[in-house]
């Protein structure tokens, strides 16, 4: 209470929103730790501001609730611990569950095919099973890339339709089933697909029978209704470029890999059931818990839609999620005190914020003796621009079609042309990204072959190589002009070549530019989304289409048509 006492604004905002909630109690922290909590979050909590609602529990027992910041800046609502968040892809680990407790049923296996409960998946030749959507191993495309490629806008709805169209018309996947670990969305909507087909029950019905009744979580379900109107429920906000904030809320009637509405206290009840196995029993909530190993035995640090890990030397269970401008983090330290573990959850309303950094920090304030010393961060070298200016240019990793540029920019190497972070050198051939947390390492075998490792801790090297520069000239650039087409998304683009570079027009993307990279090969970039476009050319040497990917999308398809309608731009065009 003397919390609230101090920040009277609150109290009052708490009781005018919600007038049965008392104010959230914090027996079991110290007055110390709850201190060092709110320090966190201190710049946040204000009535001008959203702001996040953060729980803690060790052992199933209720630490710490806060409530910073605003649930809704219209109507002048805070946030309580008990406030409703749409907490993104936190949802996976529920449709994982709901999953794994139709296999403890005996009604269908983790090892099935997919196709025998969604045919709508194309037959590529390999088989994918539900260990592998659940897993993120599939191979398959993630929904929200294709959709926004087929001219889906941001804000326009989604329903699990839509997803289904755009997996049936995909004539790839990504990689063969079990060789590499890629966030897909697309096959936790497969999975709430299934729950469907198989129980015969929506996996909004399905969880809330088996796994939210049981644990008492009264605040929690799968929204698949974007209409619905939900008691208690957060509103969401990005901040505009010259200040102040928008609304910015999902429009999705898809769920299965988002859309859980949910609380802090919920959440805090989800991760005690890891301890007493109320809902699942222990042995299947154990089993999500263990690391996938792929084809060639690599571990992925993923279980069965949840992240395993480590931070500052204790092991970690959780998972994030982002949506629109909603962001949530969800943690557990399994080792710390009893069986249950310390656990610790933040959600919040604005964007963009990183909440799993959040969670650790709070984290911290209980398990700080416990941890391993943050690693020193690596004393800094002095480099003259001729020694940097040798690792500059356009890097490529040929397997995901990754792209990194690196530039000198002030004396410093950075990434990308003309943003982006400068990179601290700590060797002639080491540099360190701003948080010392993941860093590139050069090596030229050969002028022709240089190339950039980017490590970071808890993840598998990533090597791209130099491509070689591309300054097409005018006439060249006209050359990729048309009308392309891609049979997968359905959907035709328009590209006229553009002062330096290119530009496609679609009635619902706008305009992208692409500059060019490398050999036939442009970055795209515009308000709506990004690719590269790689060109390809037939036996003759004749541009014949492209390839587009997008980070978890790699390689669709486009075929050259007529050509295009629309004229070069120049720089001084009034057209968009």
């Amino acid at each position: 209470m003397l919390y609230y006492l101090k920040h009277a604004w609150r109290l009052a905002a708490v009781l005018a929103s919600t007038p049965a909630l008392l104010p959230a109690q914090s027996d079991g922290a110290t007055p110390a730790q709850l201190a060092r909590v709110d320090s966190l979050f201190r710049r946040w909590d204000n009535t001008q501001s959203p702001g996040f609602a953060v729980g803690v529990s060790r052992d199933g027992r209720i630490l710490l609730e806060r409530g910073y910041g605003m649930a809704d800046l219209q109507y002048g609502l805070a946030i309580t611990p008990a406030s409703i968040f749409h907490v993104a892809s936190i949802s996976k680990q529920f449709t994982a569950f709901a999953v794994m407790l139709l296999a403890q049923d005996g009604k269908l296996s983790l090892n099935d095919d997919v196709r025998r409960y969604v045919p709508e998946v194309p037959d590529y030749g390999r088989r994918i099973t539900i260990r592998h959507l659940m897993q993120h191993t599939s191979g398959l495309r993630d929904q929200w890339v294709l959709l926004r490629l087929a001219g889906w806008r941001a804000d326009d709805l989604i329903t699990e339709e839509d997803v289904l169209w755009a997996v049936g018309r995909q004539r790839a996947t990504n990689f063969a089933p079990g060789e590499e670990y890629l966030y897909s969305n697309t096959g936790f909507t497969l999975l709430a697909v299934m729950v469907k087909r198989v129980s015969g029950k929506s996996l909004r019905e399905f969880a809330e029978e088996r796994i939210f009744r049981p644990l008492g979580m009264g605040a929690t379900h799968f929204h698949d209704d974007h209409t619905m109107i939900v008691p208690n429920r957060t509103s969401a906000y990005q901040q505009k470029p010259n200040g102040g904030w928008r609304i910015s809320i999902p429009v999705f009637d898809t769920y299965g890999a988002t859309s859980l509405f949910t609380t802090a206290r919920d959440l805090l009840l989800w991760e005690r059931n890891f301890a007493d196995g109320k809902a699942g029993g222990l042995p299947l909530l154990a089993e999500m818990q263990q690391e996938a190993k792929l084809n060639g035995g690599d571990g992925t640090a993923y279980g069965l839609g949840l992240a395993v890990g480590n931070y500052r030397g204790l092991r970690t269970v959780g998972h994030g999620g982002a949506d629109a401008g909603y962001r949530a983090d969800v943690v557990r330290f399994p080792d710390e005190g009893g069986r249950g573990g310390l656990a610790v959850a933040v959600l919040c309303n604005l964007a963009p914020i990183n909440p799993s950094q959040l969670t650790r920090q709070v984290a911290e304030v209980f398990l700080g003796d416990r941890m391993a010393p943050l690693p020193a961060r690596p004393a800094s070298v002095e480099l003259a621009e001729s020694e940097l200016a040798k690792w500059a240019g356009v890097y490529r990793n040929p397997v995901t079609d990754e792209v990194r540029r690196f530039s000198v920019r002030e004396g410093k190497l950075a990434l990308g042309q003309s943003g982006g972070p400068s990179l601290t050198a700590i060797a002639p051939d080491r540099f360190v990204m701003p948080d010392a947390g993941s860093e590139y390492r050069f090596a030229a075998p050969s002028p022709s072959a240089v190339q950039a490792t980017l490590t970071a801790e808890g993840q598998r090297p990533v090597t791209f190589r130099r491509e070689p520069p591309f300054k097409p000239d005018a006439a060249a650039l006209s050359g990729y002009a048309g009308r392309y087409r891609s049979d997968e998304l359905d959907v035709v683009y328009d590209v006229s070549a553009a002062d330096s570079g290119l530009v496609i027009k679609h009635p619902k993307l706008g305009t992208v530019r692409l500059q060019p990279l490398f050999p036939d090969a442009f970055q795209g970039s515009g308000e709506t989304i990004g690719f590269l476009a790689q060109f390809t050319r037939d036996a003759k040497g004749r541009l014949d289409g492209f390839l587009a990917s997008a980070g978890r999308v790699r390689r669709v398809r486009f075929e050259k048509h007529v050509p295009v309608l629309y004229p070069a731009v120049s720089p001084h065009s009034s057209a968009p």
